[in-house]
């Protein structure tokens, strides 16, 4: 536990809080390091991903992906030297555009599959995520990379194959993270209520959202910087690692 953090500061779930019967937690900054995506994953799209897309244009899957961006970006008549600037544009302004981040996944896949990187997971994120999927809690992700991507970094993380652990995985093809009606959908989607969902994050506006959905929600902030942004809300429990998390 950080020194930052005290006892009090622990989460404890418990009555008459409704059961928690799964857990959805982000990526960046909460189960990774922000640093790992900033410092290794985008740098390497942002060298592959031009190359990437001329040299597998005619392929039906990136054929699609190319006229998703046309259409985000509303031009139609794009040629494919200009849908490479807008993807470079988008990624230079880290915008979560669906196109751009299943084009990343693809391009990552050759990445971890080469050995060029292993994907970043906390060592207490592994060993709660494993000791809750263990005490049979259904486990989901939920971030703003491609759900191709996600299961990437956990199947080729830094303490092996994790992507059993974990039940499905979402990404903003369900919707935007900073919307409520994302995380209704998602309740939907596996059929549970709200309230019995807990929703870990490191973004105040991610966590507004969920709570909004009815979810329950913890700030996972990893250093003071954050963790005294994250008080200054008063909206949801705020933890230093996942070990910091009871639920019973």
């Amino acid at each position: 536990m950080s020194e930052f953090m005290g006892d009090h500061d622990r989460l404890r779930l418990e009555e008459p809080t409704p059961d928690v019967r799964a857990v959805i937690t982000d990526i960046e900054g909460t189960t990774s390091d922000i640093a790992f995506v900033h410092d290794v994953l985008f740098p390497y799209a942002r060298d592959y991903l031009p190359p990437f897309v001329r040299a597998h244009a005619q392929e039906p899957a990136v054929a699609a992906l190319i006229d998703d961006v046309r259409t985000e970006a509303e031009e139609p008549e794009a040629d494919l030297d200009r849908v490479i600037t807008i993807l470079e544009k988008w990624m230079d302004a880290d915008r979560k555009a669906t196109p751009l981040k299943t084009l990343q996944g693809l391009v990552w896949e050759k990445g971890y599959t080469d050995g060029d990187f292993t994907g970043h997971v906390y060592e207490d994120a592994v060993a709660t995520l494993q000791a809750w999927a263990d005490d049979r809690r259904a486990l989901y992700v939920y971030s703003s990379g491609s759900v191709a991507a996600q299961k990437l970094l956990f199947t080729y993380s830094d303490h092996g194959d994790l992507s059993d652990l974990f039940s499905g995985y979402f990404d903003t093809r369900i919707g935007a993270k900073k919307k409520m009606r994302s995380y209704k959908a998602i309740a939907a989607e596996l059929g549970e209520l709200p309230a019995s969902l807990l929703f870990l994050s490191d973004v105040g506006e991610e966590l507004d959202a969920a709570a909004d959905a009815g979810l329950q929600t913890c700030w996972v902030a990893r250093d003071e910087n954050t963790q005294e942004k994250a008080r200054m809300s008063e909206r949801h429990p705020v933890v230093a690692s996942f070990e910091d998390i009871e639920l019973v």
